[in-house]
């Protein structure tokens, strides 16, 4: 299970749980109407899958492509390895 919160305000979207893909569908949603430069807090994420990953990588490509940014932040030492073996700490910003 996954929670989403998101704080347009702070510029965050928290996640809580398991990002995979029986979750990747809501995950879209919220992604898709982001319009400015975003965090995402994966402080009380416990897992993403490949399926999340891209999820990920498509609404950083379009807030790229708008001029703004995607970046992640509070990762766990676990998911900071699976982010830098897919290579997206080549793409995201991670704080």
């Amino acid at each position: 299970m996954l929670d989403i919160r998101v704080d347009e305000k702070a510029g965050v979207v928290r996640f809580k749980g398991r990002l995979d893909a029986a979750q990747s569908r809501r995950v879209e949603e919220v992604l898709e109407g982001l319009e400015a430069t975003t965090w995402i807090d994966c402080l009380e994420l416990d897992y993403i899958s490949s399926a999340g990953l891209g999820i990920l990588f498509a609404a950083h490509k379009r807030l790229a492509d708008a001029g703004q940014q995607l970046g992640v932040q509070n990762l766990s030492p676990h998911l900071r390895e699976v982010f830098a073996i897919a290579g997206f700490d080549r793409f995201f910003e991670i704080r």
